[in-house]
């Protein structure tokens, strides 16, 4: 079964274009594939790069339940 596919159009720096197509060149892909590769790095890169909600939850429990032994230390 094959993906669906959406055309869109943009601009970017020739210089990036040039990687890419030498990428998916020296891959023998299709520059889309190749294209939709980095999309996807960039955008699970993003997403990793925040902080989810629960994780923030433990943390602040965390520092509230240590505070006394944190002023401990930092003596």
């Amino acid at each position: 079964m094959v993906a669906a596919r959406e055309k869109f159009s943009s601009q970017a720096a020739p210089e990036l274009l040039a990687g890419m197509r030498e990428v998916a060149r020296s891959e023998g892909r299709q520059f889309q594939a190749v294209m939709e590769d980095a999309m996807r790095g960039y955008l699970e890169s993003r997403l990793q790069a925040k902080v989810r909600p629960e994780v923030m939850i433990h943390y602040r429990a965390s520092v509230e339940k240590n505070r006394l032994l944190a002023e401990l230390l930092a003596q």
